[in-house]
């Protein structure tokens, strides 16, 4: 219950910045004049940072990873499908994985229909400016790796789980720093990133969890039949 209240609260915070983005310190600060929130501190911030190439090119690679990560997952599912013969006897995480991944880029594709901001450039080969929000790349990477860090137990010995676990938090957090250092989002648009990201993954651990608590047997109660009060 603690999760899905957070996921509550960070849903209705992401959709809080959606809506102060349209209102709240607009101005034409994009390329070809686009209008974007929060103008001041994304400026200033962008001005910071400037345009980092080298790092937005790290930060692709690492994205290419993560859907990596999600084939290989992918795949753990289908052999057990096949081995099980029966989508229900799919462990519950993998099939939770799924939707997870599913839902992700539901919103990216969402995202890229109604269009909140622009990037603050427009990049190389392009003629335009593109959609920014929220930082895809953020969202796919945090959920990739923070889903794995909290299932990985299961898969994996507790050595090699935990050095899977560091790995995937170092990721996370480069991903996370690079993709705003190398310039082609605005603040506001990593952000939007995280919080949408800490709601996913939230909806996820209450889930699982969830799939957990059913798993666990119920404690037969205490037998008062024969007891016999004290006089």
């Amino acid at each position: 219950m603690k999760r899905v209240i957070l996921a509550v609260i960070t849903g209705l915070l992401f959709i809080a910045e959606i809506v102060l983005l349209k209102v709240y310190d607009v101005a034409a600060i994009g390329p070809m004049e686009t209008e974007i929130g929060f103008s001041h501190i994304n400026q200033k911030v962008h001005d910071m940072t400037g345009v980092n190439m080298l790092w937005y090119d790290i930060t692709d690679y690492i994205g290419y990873g993560a859907i990596a990560v999600c084939v290989l997952f992918a795949l753990v599912g289908l052999i057990q499908l096949i081995k099980r013969r029966s989508l229900f006897a799919v462990d519950r995480e993998i099939l939770s994985l799924g939707g997870l991944f599913a839902v992700t880029i539901g919103f990216y594709v969402l995202f890229e229909k109604f269009i909140i901001n622009y990037r603050p450039i427009i990049m190389p080969g392009e003629e335009e400016p593109e959609a920014s929000f929220p930082s895809s790349h953020t969202v796919l990477i945090l959920v990739v790796m923070v889903a794995v860090i909290m299932i990985i137990d299961k898969y994996l010995p507790s050595g090699a789980a935990k050095l899977v676990k560091v790995l995937c938090g170092i990721i996370a957090l480069v991903t996370l720093c690079g993709r705003l250092y190398c310039g082609v989002h605005w603040l506001t648009d990593i952000v939007g990133g995280i919080l949408l990201s800490a709601t996913l993954l939230l909806a996820f651990g209450a889930v699982i969890a969830g799939g957990d608590a059913e798993e666990k047997p119920v404690k037969a109660s205490v037998s008062t039949s024969g007891y016999k009060p004290k006089h």
